[in-house]
C-alpha cells in the first residue's frame, strides 16, 4: 500500500486557531507601547501680561509637584479667601496624555512664588482676561495694562524696610468693597502675595491693595506690607482690575 504526502496531510491533526494560540513577544506587548506612546499635548495657558486665564476650585483637591497621582503633594487647593470669598487661582500651563489631564497653577500663601499641578477636573471654567498689574516699589507706583499696553498708573505707599512689601509673581484673588473701616478706604483687592512679617491686612498677613484715611502718606513707604492707593485712584482701579490679574512686584 501506498501512502501519499496528500493522505498524511489530510491524517496530521489540526493546528489551533489565531484566537487560541498564545501571545508572545511583540504582539504581547503592542498595547503597552501604543499607551506609552500616547502623545503628550502642553498648552501654555498664561503669559501674565497680554492673556491670562483663571479659574475657581470645584472641589479640594491635593497640589502636586509634578501631573502624576503618585507625586509629592505641596499644597491643597481651597474653596474660600481668608476673607470668606470663592477663592481664585491663576492658571499656567495644561499637559494631556491619553486620559491624564492636568494644570499647572500658582499656588498663594508662604513661601510665595509656589507652583503646582492639580488634575482638570479640580477646576471649573477657565476665565480669560488680558490685563496685568506691575508694582514698582522703589518708584511708589502700580501700573494697570490690558493686552500690554498701560491704561493707567497711580502712586502708591508700600512697606517700610521692617515690614516689606514682598516681590515675586502673584494675582487678584479677590475684590470687596470695604465698610466701616477708615484706614483701608472704599474698596480693596486681595492678592495671593503674603507678607514676611505682620502686616494691617487682615486674617493672617495677606497682601492687599486698599485705600487710605492718611493720603499725605502716599507714594511712600507708611505700611506694614499692603499697598495703598489714594481713595480716588483705588476707586478706579477697581472697576480697571478683574479677577485673576496677573501681579509682578519688583
Amino acid at each position: 500500500m501506498t501512502i501519499t504526502l496528500a493522505a498524511l496531510a489530510l491524517a496530521a491533526p489540526q493546528a489551533s486557531t489565531a484566537a487560541e494560540a498564545p501571545v508572545t513577544g511583540a504582539s504581547a506587548v503592542a498595547p503597552q507601547a501604543a499607551k506609552a506612546k500616547a502623545k503628550v499635548i502642553v498648552t501654555t495657558l498664561s503669559d501674565e501680561l497680554k492673556t491670562s486665564r483663571w479659574a475657581y476650585p470645584s472641589r479640594r483637591s491635593g497640589i502636586r509637584a509634578a501631573p502624576s497621582t503618585t507625586a509629592r503633594t505641596v499644597a491643597h487647593l481651597r474653596l474660600i479667601t481668608e476673607d470668606g470669598l470663592p477663592d481664585t487661582y491663576l492658571l499656567l500651563s495644561r499637559r494631556r496624555q491619553g486620559t491624564q489631564d492636568w494644570v499647572e497653577l500658582r499656588i498663594p500663601g508662604r513661601p510665595n512664588g509656589r507652583t503646582g499641578w492639580v488634575p482638570r477636573d479640580a477646576l471649573g471654567d477657565f476665565n480669560t482676561i488680558h490685563t496685568s498689574l506691575l508694582v514698582e516699589r522703589a518708584r511708589h507706583r502700580v501700573t494697570i495694562r490690558n493686552f500690554g499696553k498701560v491704561v493707567a498708573t497711580f502712586p502708591i505707599g508700600v512697606g517700610k524696610s521692617s515690614t516689606p512689601t514682598p516681590a515675586g509673581r502673584f494675582w487678584i484673588r479677590e475684590k470687596f468693597v470695604v465698610k466701616n473701616a477708615p484706614a483701608y478706604g472704599p474698596r480693596a483687592l486681595g492678592t495671593s502675595a503674603y507678607a514676611p512679617h505682620l502686616t494691617d491686612w487682615p486674617n493672617g498677613g495677606v497682601v492687599g491693595f486698599h485705600g487710605t484715611d492718611e493720603p499725605g502718606l502716599v507714594p511712600g513707604n507708611p505700611s506694614h506690607g499692603c499697598i495703598r492707593l489714594h481713595n480716588a485712584d483705588i476707586l478706579k482701579m477697581y472697576h480697571l482690575v478683574p479677577l485673576g490679574t496677573p501681579l509682578r512686584i519688583v
